[in-house]
């Protein structure tokens, strides 16, 4: 089967799976893929991801619905704080770019801002590349792309992202704009926020690389992006650079372990559909049909967590406890299985992790062992093993 018909095939079933081809999918951005990317042993995500169900409804249609995110009064703080460091064609953001990643280069007193309007986002995407090939060509001068559409291939679907800025260096050089509305106090923003930015820039930057590829010569895709917020509690702006190799590195790597969209959906019974209207039986079954890697790290990522943390709950998974102690325990998948091997009533005694539980088994018996008339009490405890008042 050529490229062509295969690919449309893809997506008709994906379009299926989503209730069918009069559901719009829903749009990944890149804290979406970012946190996808995060955990990409998970096949549920992957699959709802990539045909685009709103996992938001498909939650609430399975009686456990996710509050997180940001209110509404943060999304139009946002928004103004955004519309602010772009006004007059972006000089305030340029002149920030200018001083904290590029202090070399010519002021950008003048500075091309190309229109990428088109229709959809194919056309959006093909529009922002030409005016990259443009921009680059034309080096000596500095343009801003405000809010461009840029496409990755994400487990062999396309998956279209829209930064809130890329610039174009004099030198032809290229980087990326974030802009956030949470503080920068003292120069410095919370280390948590400032890490998910880097990380949902991280994406962007891949994206950007794709692009850059097909250009000759490749233009560079700097790996230090501008980050700007507002200065302490005002609405001015400040920027700072951040350094997201490692964050690229690691992203690049997890998104080439997610398996691929096409295989998810082929290991999937005819007639699975993911449509939130479905009755709640027949959707819980089918979301369940698809198996999923849960940890408590999903409950800041993802809309299906507290249905995923009960679901692994009731089977006994030791995912639900952490990824490190998930890790420690190798093979022992259940917590049936750990206090089986710690009990000594199945496990290799060869096994680490099976030595360690009965070793820690045998600690916590010798520690709650009642002494013996004779045996003089530990240090500081009851001899009636009471517990002391609170004061």
């Amino acid at each position: 089967m050529s490229p062509a018909p295969a690919k449309s095939r893809v997506w008709g079933r994906l379009a299926e799976l989503r209730g069918g081809p009069d559901v719009p999918p829903r749009a990944l951005d890149a804290r979406a893929l970012a946190a996808l990317a995060a955990n990409p042993g998970c096949r549920r995500r992957a699959i709802l991801d990539g045909a685009g169900v709103d996992k938001t409804a498909l939650a609430e249609s399975l009686g456990a619905p996710a509050v997180f995110g940001q209110s509404q009064f943060a999304l139009t703080r946002g928004n103004a704080f955004e519309a602010r460091v772009k006004a007059g064609e972006g000089a305030e953001l340029l002149r920030l770019v200018h001083t904290t990643l590029d202090p070399a280069a010519e002021p950008p007193r003048e500075a091309a801002v190309p229109d990428l309007s088109a229709i959809g986002p194919e056309g959006r995407t093909a529009r922002t590349a030409l005016a990259l090939r443009e921009a680059t060509a034309a080096r000596g001068t500095w343009t801003l792309l405000d809010h461009p559409m840029l496409a990755l291939d994400v487990a062999g679907s396309p998956t279209f992202l829209e930064p809130d800025a890329v610039v174009v260096h004099p030198d032809g050089s290229w980087s990326v704009a974030e802009i956030k509305s949470f503080p920068m106090l003292d120069g410095a923003a919370d280390p948590a926020k400032v890490g998910a930015a880097a990380r949902q820039a991280a994406v962007y930057v891949l994206a950007l690389e794709e692009v850059a590829a097909r250009l000759e010569p490749a233009p560079r895709v700097r790996h230090r992006v501008l980050l700007v917020c507002p200065k302490d509690f005002s609405n001015l702006p400040a920027a700072s650079a951040v350094d997201i190799r490692k964050q690229r590195a690691v992203t690049a790597r997890q998104l080439a372990r997610l398996t691929r969209i096409q295989d998810i959906a082929d290991a999937l019974s005819e007639g699975t559909c993911f449509a939130p209207d479905l009755p709640a039986a027949e959707l819980s079954a089918a979301v369940d049909s698809v198996p999923a890697t849960y940890a408590p790290e999903c409950l800041a990522a993802c809309e299906l967590a507290f249905h995923c943390r009960a679901r692994s709950r009731a089977a006994g998974a030791v995912t639900a406890l952490g990824r490190p102690l998930r890790a420690e325990l190798g093979g022992l998948s259940t917590v049936d299985d750990v206090l089986s091997a710690a009990r000594g009533a199945s496990g290799d005694p060869d096994d680490p992790a099976v030595a360690a539980l009965r070793r820690a088994t045998a600690l916590r018996a010798e520690a709650l062992r009642e002494p013996a008339p004779d045996e003089p009490a530990l240090p500081g405890a009851r001899a009636d093993r009471e517990v002391a008042p609170c004061r």
